[in-house]
């Protein structure tokens, strides 16, 4: 039975994070409830405290600001075509959107929702009655790791698709903490560690997604999944070329976090695969096997170079 909580909708960022600030041992930021509503269902979601972003206006804005374009985090995930600015210049945001669970979930859905998706593993996305039969892991209290015995690492996959697409293209993300408002690197959220698979304060906010105009980006998006209309991904590969011909690949789905390597036109394209794979962490941990996931890093890969012509 899902858990009852206190629930808030505050109207502005500062109030938000202000709530947030009252009730900072056991909150939860929400906004559409794809992620948190269905852990909170499986028990492996349990604040007492739902503060709810849908009213704030300015997490609804896409704009330019500066040399970026700002999109809101609280932005669906559905609406996101229909902006001019993100469809004429980072045409892959929308493809790799569009790749995310059904249009059911996409309606309601937002990107800072899925930039922010909790990490997964088949033996941790469960009903509770079922994880406590087989034994509880590391993510969730256990002593041990059920995929591979380790008593040290949790290797749940990080699972956006939206984020590969952004990183690939060198994405910032604003946040507001106690430090006040900020620009990080997007990639750079993601620590590598299943159990706390982001290094954001605990009551980080995310206010919008930043993205560099004027780069010229051409990018391929590639998912693997058994279903195409639900599934959460086996493997994410998106590799991007910019103006000045860097190339970037980022995989999602093969490690606990974003797997990012970068090159040029001029760049051994074999050493580019040896090095993702090389950098991917997968384990037996969902229902396509390690193997078949570190082979389709390179078939996805080659596929993108001759699409890109590089």
């Amino acid at each position: 039975m899902i858990k009852q909580a206190t629930y808030y909708k505050p109207l502005s960022l500062q109030e938000a994070w202000e709530t947030a600030r009252q009730h900072a041992q056991d909150f939860r930021f929400i906004a559409g409830g794809t992620d948190v509503m269905v852990n909170r269902f499986q028990g492996n979601e349990n604040s007492n405290c739902l503060i709810d972003l849908t009213a704030i206006a300015a997490l609804q804005e896409v704009k330019i600001k500066g040399a970026y374009v700002s999109i809101g985090a609280g932005v669906g995930l559905n609406d996101l075509k229909k902006h001019a600015l993100i469809t004429d210049e980072f045409p892959v945001l929308i493809e790799a959107a569009a790749a995310v669970g059904s249009p059911l979930i996409r309606n309601s859905a937002t990107i800072g929702g899925n930039v922010l998706c909790e990490n997964r593993c088949i033996f941790y996305n469960q009903s509770e009655w079922w994880r406590d039969a087989v034994g509880f892991c590391l993510k969730c209290e256990g002593n041990i790791c059920i995929a591979t015995g380790s008593k040290k690492h949790c290797y749940s996959e990080f699972v956006s698709d939206t984020a590969p697409a952004l990183i690939a293209m060198g994405a910032m993300i604003e946040l507001m903490d106690e430090e006040g408002i900020k620009l990080v690197k997007l990639e750079d959220i993601f620590t590598g560690d299943g159990i706390q698979p982001r290094n954001l304060q605990p009551l980080a906010l995310i206010i919008a997604i930043q993205l560099p105009l004027k780069q010229g980006f051409r990018a391929v998006f590639q998912k693997l999944r058994q279903r195409e209309s639900m599934d959460f991904t086996s493997l994410t590969a998106v590799v991007s070329i910019d103006v000045h011909e860097k190339i970037r690949i980022v995989l999602g789905g093969v490690d606990p976090k974003p797997v990012v390597v970068e090159g040029d036109t001029h760049a051994d394209k074999e050493e580019l695969i040896r090095q993702a794979i090389k950098k991917s962490r997968a384990i037996d941990n969902e229902m396509f096997s390690r193997t078949y996931r570190r082979e389709m890093i390179g078939v996805f890969l080659r596929r993108a170079f001759t699409q890109l012509a590089i």
